[in-house]
């Protein structure tokens, strides 16, 4: 598939040269679509009003980012991007949901969000764009979101309440209000669905949730202001990203302990994992760059010029 300057590519199955890394930058109001290769930026889109997260869609269609907004002007949409044409397609209307933050794609399509003003996750039709279900997590600062699909489980990590949510994707309904530490804010669930790490960014620890029985079963002193983590594709390692430490730690899964330390950009906050588990991209949000982290060589291999305070991250492509 040939690529131009102003469009970006949807990805066919092995086409390497048409991967893209989708990029949030928050105080433009943008995103940038990538090419990882050149690391060149080969589109720029706007969104709503100062966007902090994006999930793709698994065909590698659209793009949906929440519209968070700021203090005075809390946001309340999900703006819809082709990624084929780079034009906006669409907006989700969330209501009376202010603050759409943590955003994910489960496998049947739909599209997952939290709204941290409502204290709510929903479900949302990416085709009808409406709203399908609206769960209350009662929990302050309802953050990020991820899916443990083989349990049919959704969990949130909620800030304010240093707590995470397990919640029945099939019923609607809240399982289980988890005490992790203080300041849950990263997200996100091991290959296998059976456990769910967390960071409690106030108490530089990480959390693992044990998925079956929705309890927390161990913590780990990770480092200054844990802010997102992200589980390697094999499942062996976690990365998580230290904003006051401006570093990325790994930490090994089955050992229980900080392995490495890389040295990243200013205030790095959102991690992405390529599939194929040999880079990882930093977003640093300080310095409007990207960390590209060579995780064979656990190295740095060079920066990505962003856009306005680069924040969350999603991938197109195999």
């Amino acid at each position: 598939m040939a690529c131009t300057a102003t469009l970006a590519c949807v990805a066919a199955p092995g086409d390497v040269s048409a991967q893209r890394l989708v990029v949030v930058n928050k105080s433009a109001s943008t995103i940038s679509v990538v090419d990882p290769v050149g690391r060149t930026e080969l589109a720029t889109v706007p969104t709503g009003f100062a966007p902090h997260e994006v999930a793709v869609s698994r065909d590698g269609q659209f793009a949906y980012v929440s519209d968070y907004g700021t203090g005075p002007q809390p946001g309340n949409t999900v703006t819809v991007i082709d990624l084929e044409s780079a034009t906006v397609v669409g907006t989700i209307d969330l209501g009376t949901h202010t603050r759409p933050h943590g955003i994910t794609v489960a496998a049947d399509g739909s599209v997952w969000v939290t709204t941290e003003g409502s204290q709510h996750v929903l479900q949302l039709d990416p085709v009808r764009r409406a709203i399908v279900r609206a769960i209350r997590t009662g929990q302050q600062g309802t953050h990020m979101v991820a899916i443990a699909e083989a349990a049919r489980r959704v969990f949130t990590a909620n800030i304010g309440s240093g707590t995470a949510t397990a919640i029945d994707a099939v019923e609607g309904t809240v399982i289980a209000q988890l005490e992790t530490g203080a300041g849950a804010e990263g997200i996100d669930v091991s290959p296998d669905g059976s456990t769910v790490y967390v960071t409690n960014r106030s108490a530089g620890t990480l959390s693992a949730v044990d998925v079956a029985t929705a309890r927390v079963v161990r913590s780990l002193e990770v480092g200054a202001f844990p802010i997102r983590v992200k589980v390697r594709p094999d499942g062996r390692e976690a990365l998580v990203s230290n904003a006051q430490g401006n570093e990325v730690a790994a930490v090994d899964l089955s050992r229980w302990e900080v392995v490495r330390r890389l040295a990243v950009g200013a205030v790095p906050v959102g991690i992405l994992i390529t599939p194929d588990n040999r880079t990882a991209f930093v977003a640093n949000t300080s310095d409007d760059k990207i960390s590209v982290i060579d995780l064979v060589e656990w190295r740095l291999d060079g920066e990505i010029v962003a856009g306005d305070e680069p924040d969350g991250m999603a991938w197109v492509g195999g």
